[in-house]
């Protein structure tokens, strides 16, 4: 079972650079994740997602691909690519994978306007490591679907300002031999 998180940040460029933490995070097989989104809402209340995948992209040039393939077919390639650029554009605006953007537009407008939120749909994560990764790097947890013991942990890793272990000075992380060198 996947959990969902949504934590807000003052700046967009927070969000994302927490959302690259966890992206390498995931590549160390610390966390797997399902999605992982930042909304940004402006000045004007307007909300934008920017996704991990851009799925109109994707179908457009899949389907200038397949366009051309059976464009070929029938010795019209042109008229072949752009009938398939068209139609995966579309198919690929209305598919929808990873977290229901409707629902992170609804949670979003919670934001002040200039502020970000971050989603993340959470399949597995080895929780101590990822919110000792997390510690210290700010934000507010609006929404989870984590136990209360897991989401306690989460919001005191993210407002724990001592991110950095304190230095044992070398004198005493040596054990003393009794020789001098």
């Amino acid at each position: 079972m996947s959990d969902l998180v949504f934590i807000a940040f003052p700046t967009e460029q927070k969000a994302e650079e927490v959302r690259d933490r966890v992206l390498e995070m995931q590549k160390e097989y610390l966390i797997e994740l399902g999605d992982a989104v930042v909304a940004v809402r402006d000045a004007n209340g307007r909300i934008k997602l920017n996704q991990l995948v851009n799925t109109t992209a994707t179908g457009a040039v899949s389907g200038a691909f397949w366009g051309t393939l059976i464009g070929f077919i029938f010795l019209m390639p042109l008229v072949g690519t752009a009938i398939g650029a068209a139609s995966g554009a579309l198919g690929g605006k209305l598919t929808d994978i990873g977290i229901n953007d409707q629902f992170m537009k609804d949670a979003a407008q919670s934001l002040a306007p200039g502020n970000a939120g971050l989603f993340l749909l959470i399949r597995k994560m080895t929780t101590d490591k990822v919110l000792a990764d997390l510690r210290g790097v700010g934000g507010t947890v609006m929404q989870t679907s984590l136990t209360d013991e897991q989401e306690k942990a989460l919001r005191a890793a993210l407002a724990d300002h001592s991110a950095a272990p304190a230095e044992v000075p070398a004198t005493e992380a040596t054990p003393s031999t009794g020789a001098t060198s």
